[in-house]
C-alpha cells in the first residue's frame, strides 16, 4: 500500500480490525520511510447484477440510487440508519448471491418494498404509490387493505393480544 503523505510503497499493518457489521476490515498502516499513520479498509467487491430498467436498457447497479430511494420514502419517519443500512445489506447480498448476470428494475423494486414493509408502514405505502404509479385515492385504499392483509404473523398476535386485554380490562371494570 502506497504512503498517502510520502508516496512510499513501503508500509507495514499495525493494526487489523474487523469494522462495521463484520464486512469490512479496518487496518492501521504506518509508513517505513516517513512514519506517518494512516488507515485503510478492505472489503469484499462484489458482482452485483446489472439492471435492466423498462425501456430495455443495461447498467450496472447503483447502490447510491438505492440508498436515495429507500431514503426519500423513510424521510421524517422514526427508522434508524443502522435498520436502513442493514436492509440495504440484505437487498445487496440477495442480488449478489442470486447468481444472475441480470436482474430487471421491477425485481429489484419489489425487494425494496418487502423491506419497507418490515421497517415502516408509511415508508412501504410513500415508496409503493410511486413505484406503482398510484393514480387516485383508490389505489392508495387499495394497497393499504393489502398491506393489512400481509401482516406479520408477531404482530397479529400482539394486536390480539392487546385487544382481549383491553376487553378483559372492560369486563373487570363493568
Amino acid at each position: 500500500m502506497r504512503c498517502p503523505f510520502c508516496g512510499a510503497q513501503e508500509t507495514k499493518v499495525i493494526d487489523s480490525r474487523l469494522s462495521g457489521e463484520g464486512d469490512q476490515v479496518r487496518r492501521r498502516r504506518r509508513c517505513t520511510a516517513c512514519n506517518e499513520r494512516f488507515t485503510t479498509y478492505e472489503s469484499v467487491e462484489l458482482n452485483l447484477p446489472r439492471v435492466i430498467k423498462k425501456d430495455d436498457s443495461r447498467v450496472a447497479f447503483n447502490g447510491h440510487k438505492l440508498r436515495a430511494g429507500m431514503s426519500r420514502a423513510l424521510e421524517k419517519r422514526a427508522v434508524a440508519t443502522e435498520q436502513i443500512d442493514a436492509a440495504i445489506f440484505r437487498i445487496t447480498r440477495k442480488l449478489s448471491s442470486s447468481g444472475e448476470a441480470e436482474i430487471t428494475s421491477r425485481e429489484i423494486g419489489d425487494l425494496v418494498m418487502e423491506e419497507l414493509r418490515n421497517l415502516d408502514q408509511v415508508a412501504y405505502v410513500r415508496f409503493a404509490s410511486v413505484y406503482r404509479k398510484f393514480e387516485d385515492v383508490n389505489a392508495f385504499s387499495e394497497e393499504i387493505e393489502r398491506l393489512q392483509t400481509l401482516r406479520r404473523p408477531d404482530e397479529m398476535d400482539r394486536q390480539h393480544d392487546l385487544s382481549s386485554d383491553s376487553s378483559s380490562d372492560s369486563k373487570v371494570k363493568k
